[in-house]
């Protein structure tokens, strides 16, 4: 009886999705507000999968852009901005959370967040949208294309480490070599005596050898 109950929610596309704010805005001149944070809520009684989608997936780094959110819980979904250019100001971008349930692939429902990026607060005081600017708006997102996560995901990636670079190697060398000359004031050594070197330029040979070997062991 309870599944004949829940039936009807199960259409694709027809179930709510809460998701708060609906509205992301970036601000240039502030570096915190860089990074914004979607909360998904999950207010029925069976899990939730869900998937992130961007209309602009270059523009932005989505944390966790796929997931699940247990019954009756809630997610934060993080999402930085990483193209703050002027060229950028003004122009609105659309994430859309689409959710299905654990073991179904259609999509039950989606909601659909605009984003924008603006050059200071202090210049724009909070203001509800007019009617022209959302005609424009809709206008803007009548044929976009959402892209998932996984398309823009790659790029924030690290790289394949290529090894250590040459300088770095042969700067190794030469704090090996220099550790490797006699100290000033040893007396038996084929080594010439301007080769002789102080305890303080060996600790600083030491050290500097010790700072590379960590660089090599993090590429």
């Amino acid at each position: 009886m309870q599944q004949q109950h829940r039936q009807p929610e199960l259409v694709e596309g027809s179930l709510p999705v809460f998701v708060f704010p609906t509205e992301l805005v970036f601000y240039a001149d502030e570096q915190s507000s860089h990074k914004q944070v979607l909360t998904l809520y999950n207010p029925y009684e069976f899990a939730l999968k869900f998937k992130v989608l961007c209309t602009a997936p270059n523009k932005y780094t989505v944390v966790d852009a796929t997931g699940a959110v247990k019954p009756q819980c809630c997610v934060d979904i993080v999402i930085r901005h990483r193209d703050v250019r002027a060229c950028h100001y003004g122009v609105y971008d659309k994430f859309r959370l689409q959710v299905s349930e654990q073991s179904q692939r259609k999509a039950l429902g989606r909601k659909e967040v605009t984003a924008t990026l603006r050059p200071s607060a202090s210049q724009e005081p909070p203001s509800p949208r007019t009617q022209d600017e959302e005609r424009r708006i809709k206008e803007q997102f009548a044929d976009s294309e959402f892209f998932e996560q996984t398309a823009f995901q790659t790029a924030e990636s690290r790289p394949v480490a290529g090894g250590p670079s040459l300088l770095t190697v042969l700067l190794g060398l030469v704090c090996m070599a220099v550790l490797m000359l006699p100290t000033l004031g040893e007396q038996e050594s084929t080594v010439p005596v301007y080769l002789h070197l102080s305890v303080n330029k060996k600790l600083v040979a030491a050290y500097v050898l010790g700072l590379l070997t960590m660089v090599i062991l993090r590429t």
